[in-house]
């Protein structure tokens, strides 16, 4: 089932608007999730290939970021027109590569889009303040690109992620480096087609393929300003310090262990559904899903209908299956250590009709778990959901900020009160209330706290613009003022 490198179709990289076959004779066979079969071969590219896709990134960028902004954003509005004709055609390959079910992959497609809008609105947002300081003088702020950017994205969302980022980027002037995650890459070769047909100049986006050598090379390379990454915690804390090491902006997203908080006066029909649907989208694999639920009080006629409606998900028919039989079997190994707090065995969850090859695992519940188990505290990446019972609110906070994470939070009440009350005392970057995938939209931007975060600013959203720019401050006077101060 498993095909040796050398006998499937190489994927090339994407460097100066050219696609350029590696000369690395590293490569990872691309495994379609479904199936368990071969579907391509990504070549894990070298630092001198980096170093050849920043040297044409520098040249193209000079004329891009001396181009206005409101002609650079005509890329953007022309690629997000080919994206949504294309949509079903751009969901296949992710289901492809990455195994979401189509309806998924076209959501995800959907939220890129949204993100192309609002760097399209770049023209709007970035003009800087003007002002009359003194007679006859006035100070201004600019926006100037950095110059070459670059990010690293991870498998869960091959096509959302990159378009957090290479678009604000693009919009502010720069040029941008896309390093996707080896497990995903053809959904990133499918952007650098759509940026070529919507007249994106060459060198401005490219792709690299590769591991660690490229995220080491990025990190090191001086001609590069600023990386943007999404990705494991323990890989965003080496990104960070080693790019800041090397007087860079990093802004690098960790993961995440999310507390979905049920008090008594939650809706049950609402709250059973919608924590279903976060434990179970994208087979668990997402940094927003639902992970532990935290039972303050008599809540068993919710955890019942959350156990019974999650019991009715089939892997393979209703979700997709996991990335690799790797990430599957590291859910079977935490069921295995549950043993009988598992109360709900996805393991016995799956579709009889899916390819024997398949990496499938369907939803699985831990219950009366206590706070400091290992399926309380880790991020496991799938559908699992751990429940840890508890007496009041206030335990259910201290459970809830107990975690070194801080990535999303999310309570289910019909109190307004309770509520803000968990809004406020929650410690994570993104908090939903009767909402069990809190994901800001734009103008919002998204990003976590503590150890699911690391670095200033956003890659998204209006603060975005701060991040991917450099503000410039313009001192004039034009005419001679009757007025004499220390500025005359």
């Amino acid at each position: 089932m498993n095909p040796k490198v050398g006998t499937l179709p190489a994927l090339p990289n994407y460097i100066g608007g050219e696609r350029v076959v590696s000369s690395s004779v590293r490569r990872l066979v691309v495994t379609k999730p479904t199936t368990g079969e071969g579907i391509a071969e990504v070549p894990l590219s070298s630092a001198a290939e980096l170093d050849d896709a920043v040297a044409r990134a520098q040249r193209a960028q000079v004329d891009w970021g001396n181009t206005g902004v409101k002609d650079r954003v005509q890329v953007l509005f022309r690629l997000k027109a080919l994206m949504e004709a294309q949509v079903d055609q751009l969901a296949r390959v992710i289901t492809e590569e990455n195994g979401k079910t189509l309806p998924e992959s076209r959501g995800s497609i959907l939220r890129a889009i949204e993100c192309l809008e609002f760097a399209s609105s770049f023209p709007q947002l970035t003009p800087g303040p003007l002002l009359e300081v003194s007679p006859g003088v006035e100070c201004r702020s600019i926006r100037s690109p950095l110059g070459v950017t670059a990010g690293i994205t991870p498998f869960n969302f091959p096509m959302m992620v990159p378009l957090w980022m290479a678009p604000n980027s693009i919009a502010s002037g720069n040029a941008f480096i896309l390093k996707p995650s080896e497990q995903t890459p053809m959904s990133s070769l499918e952007l650098a087609r759509l940026f070529e047909e919507a007249g994106l100049p060459p060198g401005i986006f490219s792709v690299v393929h590769g591991d660690r050598e490229v995220v080491e090379a990025m990190c090191d390379h001086p001609g590069i300003a600023a990386i943007g990454f999404v990705g494991s915690t323990t890989v965003a804390k080496a990104v960070y310090s080693r790019g800041c090491g090397n007087h860079k902006r990093v802004r690098a997203l960790g993961g995440a262990k999310n507390h979905l908080v049920v008090v008594p006066d939650a809706d049950p029909e609402m709250t059973a559904s919608n924590v279903i649907a976060s434990v179970t989208g994208c087979a668990g694999q997402r940094c927003m899903a639902a992970s532990v639920l935290v039972a303050v009080g008599d809540v068993e006629p919710i955890i019942e209908r959350i156990r019974s409606g999650m019991a009715k998900v089939v892997a393979g028919r209703d979700i997709g299956p996991m990335i690799s039989a790797a990430a599957r079997d590291r859910v079977y190994e935490y069921l295995d250590r549950a043993g009988e707090k598992v109360v709900l065995d996805g393991r016995r969850q799956v579709d009889a009709g899916v390819p024997a090859g398949g990496f499938f695992c369907g939803p699985s519940i831990i219950d009366h778990a206590s706070p400091d188990d290992a399926w309380s505290c880790d991020e496991i990446f799938g559908p699992v959901l751990t429940i840890v019972r508890c007496n009041n609110l206030e335990e259910a906070i201290a459970i809830e900020n107990g975690s070194p994470y801080g990535n999303a939070a999310a309570i289910y009440t019909s109190s307004g009160g309770v509520a803000e009350r968990f809004v406020q005392g929650a410690s994570a970057g993104m908090v939903g209330v009767n909402v069990g995938v809190p994901v800001p939209r734009e103008p919002f931007a998204f990003g976590g706290w503590n150890d699911s975060s690391f670095g200033d600013g956003d890659l998204t959203g209006e603060s975005a613009i701060e991040f991917w720019t450099r503000s410039k401050k313009v001192t004039g006077k034009w005419t001679q003022s009757g007025a004499q101060n220390w500025m005359s």
